[in-house]
């Protein structure tokens, strides 16, 4: 399957004519595939904005850790957490990930839910913890476990693995 990228131009080089427009288009298979100068905003600690549709109909957005697998991104959720619910009802979110140092440079990733995983599944549930303590690790620098766990409600976690179905990218370091 293969995932389809819209270039947006940008007016790193000054004003040209159809900028702000998608100035080509790409096919990946897979994340790891695009362009590095897009690729480090998903492989560096970038806090991502996911937007989900609420429960009102409107959307959502909440800053996230961010992580993926070839043409899935990992979302890492407390279960208590309504996003949940919101995304068992409406599988799409997109998210955007900006460069901290550089507002026009960004990515934009729409997905779909293809599956989720619950850390109390038996077989499973283990790389549910595994990918929090790594995410920990990326966002933080601190070793595992992951050390934000709520144990006065016994937080349990869900991992979310969104298919991608569009990318956008935007501008330059």
């Amino acid at each position: 399957m293969t995932i389809s990228v819209a270039r947006f131009l940008d007016v790193a080089d000054g004003s040209q004519p159809g900028q702000f427009t998608v100035g080509a288009h790409d096919a990946v298979t897979s994340l790891a595939e695009l362009d590095p100068t897009y690729r480090r905003l998903l492989d560096d600690p970038v806090t991502a904005i996911v937007s989900v549709i609420g429960g009102d109909g409107r959307s959502n957005l909440t800053p996230v850790w961010f992580d993926y697998e070839g043409d899935l991104v990992l979302l890492n959720l407390a279960t208590h957490r309504k996003k949940v619910d919101w995304l068992r009802k409406q599988p799409q979110a997109t998210f955007a990930l900006v460069n901290p140092a550089n507002a026009y440079h960004w990515v934009s990733i729409k997905a779909t839910v293809a599956r989720e995983i619950s850390e109390d599944d038996p077989t499973e549930g283990p790389r549910v913890t595994a990918q929090l303590d790594k995410i920990w690790t990326k966002y933080t620098g601190n070793e595992p476990p992951y050390g934000l766990r709520d144990p006065s409600i016994n937080e349990r976690r869900v991992l979310f693995e969104l298919k991608v179905d569009r990318v956008a990218t935007f501008g330059r370091p």
